[in-house]
Order: structure tokens, then C-alpha cells, then sequence
């Protein structure tokens, strides 16, 4: 399972308005937000999406799964789940190591196997309730002793023995074993006053007047159209300088540029670089390219399993065969993807932890690193008993090297990569069927293993344990189905599970860098995926209504999809901004002019041609 960038099917405009748009000037059409023009994916009225001075309008195509925190995994709800729900401990907006959060300090002892949290004074929930360390108990049994509540951060709790309040300020958790990952970091705290009222926590969609402790709530949800978050003014670190964060659907990438030239969103995330580069220079725009906490990968199905060892899937029985796996990935040349596909906005990957996490990422020359190598790739194959055919594609008993590849076909990049990927597999004797469908069907097959090859990536955070434990045995799905485990590519190694247990329980961070290190390194071996690229994170805003955006990292970091909720926190509507998004009144008047001209010739033509009508 992956967490992907979703793709809506909000129209963003109806033919009749978008003949209007043409016919008005360039600055009329700034003059107006899309509210009304769009036409809903539900029956649920079309959300205002009017420009305000105080309301940044953020444009996406994020897959919702639900906003619940206990089961959510996709990227743009797990976000917004960031921004709702402080954690006891936070990633630090500097480098992200462990920093405050509810818990205003904490101590170790036993050696990591008891660690002690003491809660700020004074915090409350958004509602006016204190918060106590009864809601962090809550939170934390919740995961222990009901599977369902444990799917979005299970691995996490996996370690914990007990969880004690022995005061309302005073958390206690004790861990089967050592640890050296901080175990209050990377769960968001619920409100227990409002959670113990729910009768199924686990289908809970929570996407409505959020009582919550960060700084922006959910105030409304609109499938496929529109998420509203009000600012929080008890946030503890001080209420936003905004009032709102509205999140706008748009179709594709394309469309929301557009959206962000027109003045009719204020910041847009996630671009190609040909988007970049052409909106550098805009009038009222500004660009940024910050460093990414993303990989993006090639997926292999090589046979999906439940914890129990029941197969499930129609995986290509061929990728269970490592060989092939091996000979793919030398088979592409990933400098040659970065170069073409990204032009150079970012560096090529390893493994599953990006190189911005220094510490904890594979070197690119490191000895088990491959390069690009067809030849090789053909020797492998070649030395595995997969022969050539009279088409060149290779044959092992009696089956045919052919592979199946989801592709989004909305996504420009995938598409890009594909056409890459297709001659390369070819010339090394791999037939390659791309299946381009919406991102939605990608995610849901990916899930029940219908797949051979997909396109896929992860946001990971910074430190290492949680990425590295979606590849345990202990993560893969209870279900036939799929359903029950977060697994990052269905990846089980006995050997691998031995490594994560002692890289969890060493306190000593070389020591565990060297295991992670070594855990990475299997990994690849085993090509449970390939790794094309850590790509930068390509954002840009209107610098003429907003100001102020905060990285994390600080240095070179990004805005959106941090590991953190500082991206938004600090924004602030710019000296002399626009709260019209650009409205230019003199293109106004005269495209009401033109139009009321157009209006009038065709009125005349129309009573000319009823007359001649008459007389004939």
C-alpha cells in the first residue's frame, strides 16, 4: 500500500463558463474564484471558495481515505491530521529530531525501557477542556487492545508493555524492550471526552468540527471538492495568523496552475518541472524548490501474502524470482529519468529512505549499489534460465516474460517514466504491458496485490523506524483482501525482522546507523522495489497575498507535506495584498464591455434573421 497523491473528479469548469472565460480579458478572470463554476462530484453544494485576505486557498488532487488518526494513511489526510492533533512529542522544524509537544520535557530510564513524560501547564483542547494525561493514555491503549485502531500507526506501539498516568501531567511508558526511537513521537493525542462517545472508532470519517489540539481544525469536508480548516486560536504555540486553509480539487496538475496564475488558489504543491520553470518570473508568484522527504519507486509484486503465509494477488509468478527483480533495476537508468523525466529536481535514490535523512539513507556508493547496466541485466536473466524468444522476449518454461505496469494517466511524470521504462525492459528481452488508469483504481488494486509493476512513493519521516517497520513480516495484511497491515511493498524477511528489532532497541546512534544501514542494504539485495529518485519538492504561492512560509527543514526544506505542521503556521496575508486575488477593475470594465457588445451584435443578428424569417 502506498501513500499516493490522489486524483479528484472535480470538473473545474463547465463548457458554457469556460466559453465566458475566453471571451473576458485575462484580468476579468482573476476577478473570480471557481466557486460556482465547478460542477460537483456529489450532490453536496459547490463550497465557497471566494478570495479572502485571511484564507489561504491551497490546490489539490490528495486522496482522502478518512481524516480518523488511528486509520488514515494517505498523504494529503495525514497532513491535515498533523495540523489537528499535536503529538506528546514533536519533529523539531530545524532538522526534525524530537522536540516539544504536549510533553514539555521527558526522561529515560532503565536503559530506554521506561521513558517519563511531563505534560505542558495550561493546554486545552479547542472545545476548552484541558488536556491531561488521560487523553494520552486513551490514545495510546486504543491502538493496543483494538487491531482496527492500529492500522495507520500500529508498528509503533508494537514495543509498548504498558502506558500509566499517575498524575494528570505525568505519562509513563514502558516498553518490552529498549528503545531508542522516541515512542511519543509520530501519534497524534486525541480528545478522550470526545473519542469514548463514538461507537465504531474505526469507521469514524471525523471530517467535521474536529475538536482538536493543533493549530487548524477541520471545519468542513466536500468529497472531491473542497477541505476547510479554521485556525485554532488555543493552539499552544499561538493561534495562526490566518483564519483558514482551504484545500481546492482540481483534475490535474495543469489545471491548478492555472488556477494559481488566475489568482484563484494561493499555493500549489507537487509540480513537474516544467510547471516550475515556467511559472518562475509570474507576476505575484514565487517559486521554491526545497529538499524532499520523498522517494519515488517501481513496485514489484512478487507474490503477496498474509502474516499467515495465504497467498493473494495475480502477481506475475516471474517477479518472485529475485533474479528478475535484479535484472530490472539494472535494466534502468535512473541518472538518465532524473535528467529527462525531472530535469535534475532532485538526485537519484537508493532505498526507501531519502537522502535529506543523512544518517539513516543508503550512500550512493555503497558496494551493494548498482548502476545501469543492460548487458549485465541480460546475463542475469540470461544465467537464470530466462531465454530469448524469436521476439526477443524472454521465455523459462514455457512462460513468457511478460509484466503488467499501472500507470496513473493523469500523472505526467509516470507517464514520462513509463516511456522510458518500456524500451529499456525491451531491449533486455522483458515485455512490458502498460495498464493506464486513474490513480484511485491503482491504489485500490495495489491493495488486493492485482498488480505486477506500479509506480509508487512514500513521505518518510525522520527517523527511520517507522519505514523500516511497514517491511516486517509483522506489517503485512491479516486478509485475503489486503486489508489489516500497512505494508510498504508486501516485503517479509525473517533476517530483516531480526535487524529491525536490534536497530529499535540500540541506544547508540552509530551503532543503530550501521544496522540500519545493513537493513537497507538487504533491502535492495532483495529488490522489493526500485528506487528511481528523491525528488525536490516543487512549490509555489502568491507572494503577493501571502507571506512568510516556513521550511523544515529550515534550511532548504519545504512548505507543504512536512513532517510537521510549520509549513502554514507562520503564513501571514502580505503588506498591501490583494484579498481579491488581483482583481484589475480597468480589465474588468472592459470585458464587460466586450461582452455586453458580443451580447448586443447577436441580439441584432438574431432579430435581423427572425425579420428576413418574416418576410419570406
Amino acid at each position: 500500500m502506498s501513500i499516493r497523491n490522489r486524483v479528484g473528479v472535480r470538473r473545474a469548469l463547465t463548457l458554457a463558463v469556460a466559453a465566458a472565460l475566453v471571451a473576458l480579458p485575462v484580468g476579468a478572470a482573476h476577478a473570480q474564484s471557481p466557486a460556482g463554476l465547478s460542477v460537483a462530484a456529489d450532490a453536496t453544494p459547490a463550497p465557497d471558495t471566494s478570495a479572502s485576505a485571511t484564507t489561504l486557498r491551497i490546490a489539490t488532487s490528495g486522496h482522502v481515505d478518512s481524516f480518523n488518526p488511528f486509520t488514515s494513511i494517505y498523504l494529503l489526510p495525514t497532513n491535515l491530521i498533523r495540523y489537528m492533533y499535536e503529538n506528546l512529542v514533536q519533529n523539531d522544524q530545524q532538522d526534525g529530531s524530537p522536540t516539544k509537544g504536549l510533553a514539555d520535557s521527558w526522561t529515560t530510564d532503565d536503559g530506554g525501557q521506561k521513558w517519563t513524560y511531563t505534560l505542558q501547564d495550561g493546554l486545552t483542547w479547542s472545545d476548552g477542556e484541558p488536556i491531561t494525561s488521560a487523553d494520552v493514555v486513551y490514545t495510546y491503549e486504543q491502538m493496543l487492545t483494538v487491531p482496527a485502531l492500529a492500522v495507520a500507526n500500529g508498528n509503533l506501539v508494537s514495543n509498548f508493555a504498558s502506558v500509566d498516568a499517575p498524575d494528570d501531567k505525568t505519562v509513563v511508558i514502558t516498553l518490552k524492550a529498549p528503545q531508542a526511537p522516541n515512542p511519543g513521537s509520530e501519534i497524534p493525542i486525541v480528545p478522550k471526552h470526545v473519542w469514548e462517545k463514538i461507537a465504531d472508532r474505526s469507521t469514524y470519517a471525523n471530517d467535521s468540527n474536529v475538536v482538536g489540539s493543533g493549530s487548524f481544525l477541520i471545519d468542513s469536508y466536500s468529497a472531491n471538492q473542497s477541505i476547510t480548516l479554521k485556525a485554532n486560536p488555543t493552539f499552544w504555540r499561538g493561534a495562526p495568523k490566518i483564519d483558514r486553509l482551504q484545500y481546492i480539487y482540481y483534475t490535474n496538475s495543469d489545471a491548478q496552475v492555472q488556477a494559481l496564475r488566475a489568482g484563484e488558489v494561493d499555493f500549489v504543491g507537487s509540480l513537474t518541472p516544467t510547471q516550475f520553470d515556467a511559472l518562475k518570473g509570474a507576476p505575484g508568484i514565487t517559486t521554491h524548490s526545497g529538499e524532499g522527504r520523498r522517494y519515488a519507486s517501481y513496485s514489484f509484486n512478487a507474490g503477496m501474502k498474509t502474516r499467515d503465509g495465504q497467498s493473494f494477488g495475480t502477481g506475475n509468478p516471474a517477479l518472485a524470482d529475485v533474479k528478475v527483480r535484479q535484472a530490472i533495476r539494472q535494466g534502468i537508468d535512473t541518472k538518465a529519468l532524473l535528467k529527462n523525466v525531472l530535469q535534475d529536481q532532485g538526485v537519484p535514490g537508493t532505498s526507501f529512505i531519502p537522502a535529506s535523512f543523512a544518517k539513516w539513507t543508503l550512500p550512493a556508493d555503497d558496494s551493494v549499489v548498482k548502476s545501469y547496466d543492460p548487458d549485465a541485466a541480460k546475463a542475469l536473466l540470461e544465467a537464470d534460465g530466462w531465454v530469448a524468444g524469436a521476439d526477443g522476449i524472454r521465455v523459462k518454461d514455457g512462460n513468457r516474460l511478460s509484466l503488467r505496469l499501472l500507470v496513473d494517466a493523469s500523472d505526467v511524470t509516470e507517464q514520462s517514466t513509463a516511456e522510458y521504462f518500456v524500451p529499456w525492459m525491451k531491449a533486455i528481452g522483458i515485455d512490458i504491458q502498460v495498464e493506464s488508469t486513474d490513480d484511485d483504481t491503482i491504489s485500490t488494486r495495489s491493495v488486493k496485490g492485482d498488480y505486477d509493476i506500479y509506480f509508487t512513493g512514500w513521505s518518510v519521516n525522520p527517523d527511520p523506524d517507522y519505514q523500516l517497520g511497514i517491511n516486517t513480516c509483522a506489517n503485512l495484511p491479516t486478509d485475503v483482501d489486503g486489508s489489516g497491515g500497512t505494508t510498504q511493498d508486501g516485503y517479509c524477511n525473517p533476517e530483516f525482522d531480526k535487524l529491525y528489532a536490534q536497530q529499535r532497541s540500540e541506544l547508540d546512534e552509530g551503532k543503530r546507523q550501521s544496522i540500519v544501514h545493513d537493513m537497507l542494504a538487504m533491502n535492495y539485495e532483495d529488490a522489493a522495489q526500485v528506487v528511481l529518485w528523491y525528488a525536490n519538492g516543487l512549490e509555489a504561492y502568491r507572494s503577493d497575498r501571502f507571506t512568510n512560509f516556513s521550511l523544515q527543514p529550515e534550511k532548504d526544506g519545504i512548505i507543504a507535506n512536512q513532517a510537521g505542521y510549520w509549513g502554514f503556521l507562520t503564513v501571514e496575508p502580505a503588506s498591501g495584498g490583494d484579498a481579491g486575488g488581483g482583481v484589475n477593475v480597468g480589465l474588468i470594465v472592459v470585458g464587460v464591455i466586450v461582452a455586453l457588445a458580443v451580447i448586443l451584435a447577436i441580439v441584432i443578428a438574431v432579430i435581423r434573421r427572425r425579420r428576413a424569417g418574416d418576410r419570406e
